[in-house]
């Protein structure tokens, strides 16, 4: 599976489990079930973001907020922006993604599922956590 697809299965499911707030292994296994995903590398793909995201979730919610303009918090970004967020912050900072490739896959995925004005806040908040961290284009290229 393409890794453009992978990523937006694992938008999906970061989504469910910010909806949901329940069992995050159960919330897992129903994806993939609900989702008849099978595939080795993608189980482990779509596994691995969200024990990351687990495992890292105060240092990632702590960069948002650091990048968010003055009387915004984390309760008042919609879930599906959230959700994108928090997978470009994964991947460029903890997967050591290219973050333009980040950036622009999430970008795109917020131009199919969010509101208007998503693209161009998410882009917003990326780029200045790219700066924050100092992070380098990077040459490693997956997709």
């Amino acid at each position: 599976m393409q890794r453009s697809l992978m990523r937006e299965l694992a938008f999906k499911l970061i989504y469910d489990i910010e909806m949901q707030k329940d069992d995050q292994d159960e919330q897992v296994e129903l994806f993939l079930e609900n989702n008849s995903i099978t595939n080795k590398e993608t189980v482990e793909y779509l596994k691995n973001i969200i024990s990351g995201l687990k495992e890292h979730e105060e240092e990632i919610n702590h960069l948002i907020e650091n990048n968010l303009k003055k009387n915004w918090s984390l309760n008042r970004i919609s879930k599906i922006n959230i959700s994108l967020i928090k997978l470009a912050i994964y991947e460029m900072v903890y997967e050591k993604l290219p973050y333009k490739v980040a950036i622009n896959e999430v970008v795109e995925l917020a131009k199919k599922y969010a509101d208007d004005s998503a693209p161009v806040f998410i882009n917003g908040i990326l780029a200045s956590v790219v700066k924050e961290k100092n992070l380098a284009p990077g040459d490693k290229n997956e997709d």
